[in-house]
């Protein structure tokens, strides 16, 4: 199961990627950099629900429990990725990284966080694939 989980996360980065793309490129110059942040975040949350609805009967987490430990494995490899790649690859300052958990600035990274978390067992619970 978690190689499996750990393939469609490989499918989540380049959408997160793309997503970040678009918002730099298209959103921030058309409504500011803090609206398509917040845009941003709500449609890279929606995109993993969907992903995860799409793929979960491949994953086919036994549980609730499972779905769930899916989800946190899915945060982990995103946390481990936002700061190794961002910092290390995308060369952002850590106080960059930080920034975005920063909800009294605005700030609702942490939505697509809570969606990673939490997108695998809701879409399991709908599916019917773990009770």
């Amino acid at each position: 199961m978690l190689l499996r989980a750990f393939a469609i996360w490989l499918i989540l980065v380049p959408l997160a990627i793309l997503n970040g793309t678009v918002r730099n490129y298209l959103l921030v110059p058309l409504v500011g950099n803090g609206a398509a942040h917040i845009i941003s975040s709500v449609t890279l949350s929606i995109l993993i629900f969907a992903v995860a609805w799409f793929f979960i009967g491949w994953i086919h987490p036994a549980s609730a429990q499972q779905a769930l430990g899916l989800g946190f494995f899915w945060l982990v490899l995103t946390v481990l990725f936002e700061f190794g790649a961002g910092h290390y690859l995308f060369k952002n300052p850590w106080e960059k990284l930080l920034a975005d958990y920063d909800v009294f600035k605005g700030r609702v990274w942490i939505l697509v966080l809570l969606a990673t978390l939490f997108a695998p067992y809701a879409a399991a619970r709908m599916r019917g694939f773990s009770q």
